[in-house]
């Protein structure tokens, strides 16, 4: 009795003391749940700072954030039973709130997360390369194969002829490799000629994801590189050897059947690969078949139906010696070609180019028949402009084009953008007569080291020559005795020149160009060194560390290109006034305080590029008599317009505009003021007070319309003015309204939309009928990241029906959908929209913490047949981090998508079926299923018994 006595009084005085302290508990619980909410912001601001591609949020992070919403959400009740509970009942609210209090303590604690919200995702082995049809060399890959998966054989070193397709090969074996577990890492290295240590380890260092200090010496980083190279068992692939070198010296771990790694060498010389003890496997030429086959998928294999063609063409493939190369450049030049004669007349031609040449020369030979079949003197000089940039390297087309245009290689057209489809339609010719090689994204061309060195000794044989030392890791400047009479082109691309003699002056009055791009460490330029350059058109001090451009640069009155671009130690420059032929002033990224003097004197330019960081509103009139500007960019920090637009409008034969404003209201006012906007094939303009890394060079081929928006307010509809024609619109940082398509209702061009950060924006569009929805009928691209009050892509009213016969398609041509951190999206998208998403190639959904389905049924119950959902275009599907993840799609749902060829599930524990009409009809279009934990896969529910064992072959599991 005693016991229940003092249980009884202990809960009646706890009773009163939470009656008495009522007022005081809710004050500190307030506290400590505002001090939750910072917590949580600070969390949340931390995650939106990761690439969440590269790392998953750990899965107790995810917990942590539901658990410190709901509470958040709780207080929201406790605060309402606060302002309505009784006196008397104080004691009993009272009780829940000091439970709440040690509730809220403890989640508070456990939010601290000392090591980290986040975990790496493995790093990839190794990165796929671009990779050609192998015709042929079945037996050499097999031998090397064999090689690579041997214990007594470590170093293997791959022999021939240049152009015979050692690197073909390689690259073959390298993609293959990616898929073995042998290797835990696979690295493929060019290696320059000649040799250069420091470039190497710096080149392997970097593909090992490492870095090693440049003050070093080659000793130093061997040192260094070695310790790196234990911690990985490796295949490392040396692409290109001309040099005899031990490895010992790069740093390189020596193969051993205890380490189990590779190394694999190709080069020309069997002596450099006997001297690094290699196992030397021999590529031969081609057999006269496979030769033939080889020619035909190159030049088609419909030329053999025209009569009397037939020998010819084989005639003409025997000349090719069985060289890969030489084949694939040589139908190159002749596809196409259907006339007899002419066949003939290039089968006498290269005959007699292959009579004249020496063994040594065979392969330059054959290639250049290539390059004289091409009979446009601009055309080749294009082509061998390319072998000034580094060997190996991806050149931009875009960059290409421009570098073109600067040297007065593309014909005087009335616009940029016809010279920018003439460009293209060079870079198509070249690449149709394969002297150029597509490069690993799309957008990107390349040069074969072969071809490269054949352009190269074109014009060491001319009357003007090239000097080219790009990308070598040279540290001097080459000697005044190398800077030749006859020179008219030197390219220094990408070195660790840090200095240049104050004397030194060369004597080259026929050098057009000079490119030192890339050079970081070069502080300085001596006043004499365009003393005698007084000839040079094109300067491209581009990404150097100058603080100053000498005087003497006043002196080339013959320039036509001055390009400063990121040298952003650069704060001031001499006046350019006298500069009168100036074409191109490309000074973006630039440190300069003030516009330099002399611009409004250039009445040539056409390209203008003054979007400097540090460079506030231009002078008054600066850019009014510019009437040949085509492009022109301003960004800034300005409070005010850095650009007047009565100045802008002047600009007649102006296309390409790029500016930043500071406020919104000059935005508005700018748009409204040019009303001949239409006229401007390209433009982007950056608004807010944070513009300043938005402007990039754009592609005369893809030419865009462009508006960004960061930390902006925008609460009404008459806050924001947008281009009729715009076609890409960014929002971020920037507090809304939650319906952001009232500004969009007269924009019908838009093809890609980004929203990111922005507090108040619920949904993408909504409507209480279809009608305005067509502002998305064109939209290709959508990004959603960081909403976290965003719910749904589309809010409908209720009464409003989905598919009325006039009702437009929403998202028709929709292509790309990505969704990242929106924490209240509960649905990606409900089935209904399924039909308007037939275009739909990839969705990427990250982090979302309260995403329960993909695709939404509402009228799920009760229905007991299988429901077919089909995206055929659908080709790549990522759900990622996604811990209330439920379904992919309806319960008795399967998705139909025949072209569906990567899935990543990574961290989505509740998902307990992969919903895919695969098993049993293979879609031939699927490359792999990646799937993270391991566990989770074990755990899958699966309908019919083969289902798992079919979809087995595609795993691949990723583990923390």
């Amino acid at each position: 009795m005693d016991s229940l006595k003092d249980a009884i009084l202990g809960r009646v005085g706890e009773y009163v003391d939470s009656h008495i302290n009522f007022q005081k508990d809710v004050d500190y619980l307030r506290e400590r749940v505002e001090d939750l909410k910072r917590r949580r912001k600070d969390k949340e601001a931390e995650l939106r700072t990761v690439d969440l591609l590269k790392k998953g949020v750990k899965e107790e992070v995810h917990a942590w954030l539901k658990n410190a919403r709901r509470i958040i959400d709780e207080m929201l009740h406790i605060e309402e039973e606060v302002q309505n509970v009784p006196y008397l009942s104080r004691g009993k609210l009272g009780r829940r709130v000091r439970q709440k209090i040690q509730e809220v303590r403890e989640i508070y604690d456990r939010g601290s997360f000392p090591e980290g919200l986040v975990i790496e995702r493995p790093p990839p082995i190794g990165s796929s390369l671009v990779i050609e049809n192998l015709e042929g060399e079945v037996d050499v890959k097999k031998k090397i194969w064999k090689y690579l998966r041997s214990d007594e054989v470590g170093m293997i070193g791959v022999c021939g002829i240049g152009g015979v397709g050692k690197t073909t090969i390689m690259k073959h074996i390298h993609n293959q490799l990616l898929n073995e577990v042998a290797f835990n890492k696979v690295i493929w290295v060019t290696v320059s000629h000649p040799l250069n240590i420091i470039k190497l380890q710096g080149d392997i260092a970097r593909k090992m994801n490492r870095s090693l200090n440049d003050d070093e010496d080659e000793l130093e980083r061997a040192s260094r590189l070695m310790e790196i190279m234990k911690t990985v068992k490796y295949a490392l692939i040396l692409d290109d050897v001309w040099d005899k070198f031990t490895l010992q010296k790069v740093g390189i771990l020596e193969p051993t059947m205890e380490n189990g790694c590779k190394i694999v060498v190709t080069s020309r010389s069997v002596d450099i690969c006997n001297y690094l003890r290699c196992q030397i496997v021999k590529v031969p030429p081609l057999s006269k078949q496979e030769s033939l086959n080889l020619f035909l998928d190159k030049v088609g294999r419909d030329i053999l139906q025209i009569s009397d063609l037939e020998e010819i063409v084989k005639l003409t493939v025997d000349e090719c010696a069985g060289l890969p190369l030489a084949i694939v450049v040589i139908a190159g030049s002749m596809r196409g070609v259907k006339d007899i004669c002419e066949w003939r007349n290039a089968l006498r031609e290269l005959r007699q180019c292959v009579v004249d040449a020496d063994s040594e020369d065979e392969i330059f030979n054959r290639l250049k028949f290539s390059y004289d079949r091409l009979q446009n003197s601009d055309i080749q000089n294009c082509f061998l402009y390319c072998s000034l940039y580094p060997e190996d390297c991806e050149i931009s087309k875009k960059d290409l084009i421009e570098d073109w245009i600067c040297e007065g290689l593309i014909e005087e057209l009335g616009s940029r953008r016809e010279k920018h489809d003439k460009g293209h339609t060079i870079i198509n010719r070249l690449e149709n007569n394969c002297l150029l090689e597509k490069g690993y994204k799309s957008r990107h061309v390349k040069m074969h080291d072969v071809l490269r060195d054949m352009a190269l000794r074109i014009k060491s044989t001319g009357p003007c020559r090239y000097m080219v030392k790009s990308q070598m890791g040279v540290t001097k400047i080459p000697q005044e005795n190398e800077w030749t009479e006859d020179l008219e082109k030197v390219s220094l691309i990408a070195n660790k020149i840090s200095y240049i003699p104050i004397n030194m002056s060369p004597k080259c009055q026929m050098l057009s160009t000079l490119i030192l791009k890339a050079n970081e460490s070069l502080r300085q330029i001596p006043e004499c060194l365009f003393g005698n350059l007084l000839g040079l058109k094109s300067l491209d001090l581009s990404f150097t560390g100058i603080e100053a451009l000498p005087n003497s640069i006043c002196n080339l009155e013959n320039l036509t290109t001055l390009i400063l671009r990121g040298c952003r130690h650069l704060e001031c420059i001499p006046s350019l006034a006298k500069l009168k032929l100036l074409k191109k002033l490309d000074l973006y990224g630039a440190g300069l305080l003030v516009a330099p003097k002399g611009i409004e004197m250039l009445v040539n330019l056409e390209y203008l590029d003054l979007s400097c960081p540090k460079l506030g509103e231009l002078p008054e009139g600066m850019i009014i008599n510019l009437f040949r500007l085509q492009y022109l960019c301003k960004g800034g920090i300005s409070t005010e317009e850095t650009i007047r637009v009565e100045e802008v409008v002047r600009l007649k034969m102006l296309e390409s505009f790029e500016g930043s404003f500071y406020q919104l209201k000059d935005f508005n006012s700018f748009v409204s003021k040019l009303k001949h906007l239409g006229r401007l094939s390209h433009y982007i303009f950056v608004v807010g007070p944070h513009n300043n890394d938005h402007f990039r060079k754009f592609d005369y081929n893809n030419c865009l319309k462009k508006v960004i928006l960061q930390d902006c307010e925008i609460r009404g509809e008459d806050d924001l003015v947008l281009p009729d024609d715009l076609e890409d619109l960014t929002i971020g940082l920037c507090s809304t309204v939650g319906d952001v398509s009232i500004f969009l209702k007269n924009i019908t061009q838009l093809r890609r939309y980004e929203l990111w950060n922005c507090k108040g924006i619920e949904c993408v569009v909504s409507s209480s009928s279809l009608e305005p929805l067509t502002v998305m009928n064109n939209l290709e691209y959508l990004k959603l990241s960081h909403l976290p009050s965003f719910c749904d892509l589309v809010k409908v009213s209720k009464t409003t029906e989905w598919h009325a016969p006039t009702s437009p398609h929403i998202f028709s041509s929709l292509k790309e959908l990505h969704v990242v951190m929106c924490s209240k999206m509960k649905k990606l998208f409900p089935c209904e929209l399924l039909p308007d998403l037939q275009n739909l190639g990839r969705v990427n959904v990250h982090s979302c913490v309260e995403m329960e389905e993909i695709i939404a049924w509402e009228d799920e119950k009760g229905n007991q047949t299988t429901t077919a959902f089909t995206l055929p275009k659908l080709r790549i599907l990522i759900v990622d981090g996604l811990p209330e993840l439920k379904r992919i799609c309806p319960k008795r749902g399967v998705m139909i998508c025949d072209s569906l060829e990567v899935i990543n599930i990574w961290s989505c524990p509740k998902l307990k079926r992969i919903p895919l009409s695969l098993v049993g009809n293979r879609s031939p279009a699927l490359k792999g299923i990646s799937i993270e934990p391991k566990e989770w896969w074990e755990s899958l529910e699966w309908e019919k018994p083969d289902e798992k064992n079919a979809l087995l072959p595609f795993i691949k599991f990723y583990q923390h």
